[in-house]
């Protein structure tokens, strides 16, 4: 994904944009009534090509009246947790407001950026920002946790807002409010699940899979790590399936996988590569030396003779994880293993 689209409708504001464009870094498109410099795009119809472009930019900054901006997106847009940041300026830029996706997306972050640039002023409108208290969303998107319920990211937030206590269930502190807790916000710490109140607002922070009660906002950490090992020509689909299945079944969050992780004379393995990158994951290498450091509960003597190292799954997922615990030990597929561990 390209980082920045600068669109521009005047020769002021094509003059802005240039000048944007070379710090962001992003790129200019311009009407055609204005005289183009190399590398920037020249359009007929802001909203069509806004409509052709809007997914493949995280950030799209318009320098023109907000109305032009609005009737330019809303077409595209689809849900605050998967839209763009959007930014509207004006084409003196005094003004930078912050129009769209502010938090999840960090389009408020984008137009204190750009008027630091510009000399100009952020707009924000956001109600948390405006109060000077932190959002729920931002928090977990700063510790890199996922959203599962984006519903309750309103209850929770609006409880910021309210005063009102925030009940936290986050036994590792993945959520960091323990070292570093939020000023402003009232934190009562569960440190069972059964304490619990159902009904009041809260942050759930779990790797597993579940229904929190309700006013409770479940973020998943992505703390996990699977390591893979499979026979040469394994096929991707059989190797995302064992993934897949094997967290289904022990209700562990997607969310919650942070990395594969496998042997290094794996590297060109098509299936496996293809495999990470349909789930959006890195994919992690060790040596053999690296793997046979590692203890592991189930060694493998075929997998010793076969690979010269006693484990492959097992070894590379404690390794992803830093040494850490190992979750699910080796589970196959015909011609796949895996296991995961957990990273503390």
């Amino acid at each position: 994904m390209k980082e920045t689209a600068v669109y521009a409708l005047t020769a002021k504001g094509a003059g802005l944009g240039r000048f944007l464009v070379g710090r962001l870094p992003g790129d200019l498109f311009l009407s055609r009534n204005l005289e183009p410099e190399h590398d920037e795009i020249v359009f007929d119809s802001i909203q069509d090509t806004v409509g052709k472009v809007f997914n493949d930019y995280r950030n799209h900054v318009f320098i023109t009246a907000a109305g032009i901006a609005v009737r330019a997106i809303s077409p595209c847009i689809r849900a605050k947790d998967r839209d763009p940041a959007v930014v509207v300026m004006d084409q003196g830029g005094r003004y930078c407001v912050s129009l769209l996706s502010g938090h999840l997306g960090g389009a408020n972050d984008l137009a204190r950026r750009i008027a630091s640039l510009t000399g100009g002023q952020a707009v924000i409108t956001t109600a948390t920002d405006t109060e000077g208290l932190p959002s729920i969303d931002v928090a977990a998107m700063q510790k890199g946790l996922a959203i599962s319920n984006l519903d309750a990211v309103k209850i929770v937030n609006s409880a910021i807002l309210g005063g009102n206590p925030l009940q936290v269930f986050d036994p590792d502190d993945r959520l960091g409010f323990r070292a570093h807790p939020p000023e402003g916000v009232t934190l009562q710490y569960c440190k069972w699940e059964q304490e619990w109140v159902p009904g009041r607002a809260g942050v759930w922070v779990d790797w597993h899979e579940k229904t929190v009660p309700r006013g409770g906002l479940l973020l998943h950490p992505k703390c996990m790590v699977a390591g893979i090992g499979c026979n040469r020509e394994t096929g991707k689909d059989e190797i995302v399936k064992l993934i897949r299945g094997t967290l289904l079944r022990e209700c562990i969050s997607m969310h919650s996988l942070r990395a594969l992780a496998t042997i290094d004379i794996k590297k060109e393995e098509a299936g496996l590569l293809k495999a990470a990158r349909e789930l959006g994951l890195p994919l992690l290498f060790f040596s053999r030396e690296q793997i046979e450091t590692i203890d592991v509960p189930h060694p493998s003597l075929t997998v010793k003779r076969h690979m010269g190292v006693k484990s492959v799954c097992e070894a590379a997922a404690l390794l992803g994880a830093g040494k850490g615990e190992l979750i699910i030990p080796k589970t196959k597929s015909r011609n796949a293993t895996m296991a995961l561990a957990l990273e503390y």
